[in-house]
């Protein structure tokens, strides 16, 4: 494919004037991650260009140059494609079961993200998130080979050597001594431990490009986020609305509710095989349950007893419903999250529709 292409185009460059290409892959994390590098790279002052599987394409990306630097969003199945692929840096975040029948399951699923440092050298850098157990056995066998500098990133452990966030505060001691960079839980659009993984992997990465420290920390806390990734749309009345369309299954609609206590939720649509399996240990973040699309008669099954919830059928009603609930509630700073744990296509072209429409909902009520 079209990866594979823009790969041999680079290896056919003079090594003196190749750009650098940062890869990241993951389950979970890769858009919010190539999105955090491609921000601090340009501001501190690099030529960057980001696409892979976000954005656009890697052949309509400008033209190739020495001082230029890739940051390609890779998934497992463009990995599966592409053999020619060198990273200087290559990120992969975690591995948890997810489009497992085709890659033939786990071990074929794991196999393909690996793909991403085949073609390292001792120069080049792996960077592997600590927070999966796939991932943990793939550091401690990568580490042992030494074909490339590996290091660890963690939002749950402190490492001894590594990239750390410890309830949010970011330590890099991957020189033996752990240095305390700054704190993730004042940047508002990366709430969240798994957010925090993700910027430990970014610091690491730009580190690993030769970004200083302070400068990468100033350009994390200017970060404007993801469209439709826990954003924050605005307060109506004292509401605050959060857009997180892009949670397109139960493992993705997880993040969002622990990253809050309680939540007037949003969630329906066309649901996974698993439906609300992966929530179901989260259903006490649920305040109340505001469902829409196909999967509402699913949803309401599975919620029972457990949530109190409606059926609302369209976006729009299930954003007035909320809203009600959530002024009227007497709760200090209620919050009525979109994050639907479903694809979209029952209602909506993709889930930007979903969340273009959600946004235009709660700004009509603004106004």
């Amino acid at each position: 494919g079209d990866m594979e292409l823009f790969a041999r185009a680079v290896n056919a460059m003079p090594e003196h004037s190749r750009p650098k290409i940062i890869g990241v892959t993951g389950t979970n994390g890769k858009s919010t991650t190539t999105s955090l590098i491609g921000h601090v790279l340009k501001k501190a002052g690099k030529d960057v260009r980001v696409g892979g599987n976000i954005g656009i394409g890697v052949l309509d990306m400008a033209p190739l140059h020495a001082n230029a630097v890739y940051v390609l969003e890779l998934s497992s199945y463009q990995l599966d494609l592409c053999e020619s692929l060198k990273c200087d840096v290559a990120v992969l975040l975690n591995v948890t079961p997810d489009h497992l029948e085709r890659h033939g399951g786990m071990q074929g699923y794991i196999n393909a993200k690996t793909r991403i440092f085949d073609n390292q050298s001792e120069k080049d850098l792996a960077v592997i998130g600590m927070d999966t157990m796939p991932t943990q056995i793939l550091m401690a066998k990568m580490a042992a080979k030494r074909h490339q500098r590996c290091v660890g990133v963690s939002s749950t452990y402190a490492l001894g050597r590594g990239v750390s966030a410890v309830h949010g505060r970011l330590f890099d001691s991957q020189s033996g001594r752990a240095m305390m960079i700054g704190d993730l839980s004042k940047i508002q659009t990366l709430p969240g431990a798994h957010n925090h993984q993700n910027a430990a992997a970014a610091y690491a990465a730009c580190r690993g490009v030769g970004v200083d420290a302070t400068v990468i920390m100033e350009a994390m806390a200017t970060f404007p986020g993801l469209a439709h990734r826990q954003e924050v749309v605005g307060k109506v009345g004292g509401v605050t609305f959060v857009n997180d369309s892009k949670a397109t299954n139960g493992q993705a609609a997880v993040q969002a509710l622990k990253s809050y206590p309680k939540v007037y939720w949003i969630g329906g649509g066309v649901a996974k095989s698993d439906g609300l399996a992966d929530v179901r240990p989260f259903y006490g973040h649920i305040t109340k349950a505001y469902l829409i699309g196909e999967a509402q008669k699913q949803f309401s099954r599975e919620l029972g007893n457990d949530v109190p919830h409606m059926n609302c059928g369209t976006l729009k009603r299930a954003v007035a419903e909320a809203m009600h609930d959530a002024a009227n509630s007497g709760d200090e700073d209620p919050i009525v999250l979109l994050s639907p744990a479903c694809a979209s296509f029952d209602q909506f072209k993709d889930f930007e529709a979903r969340g273009d429409e959600f946004k235009e909902l709660v700004h009509g009520l603004m106004s």
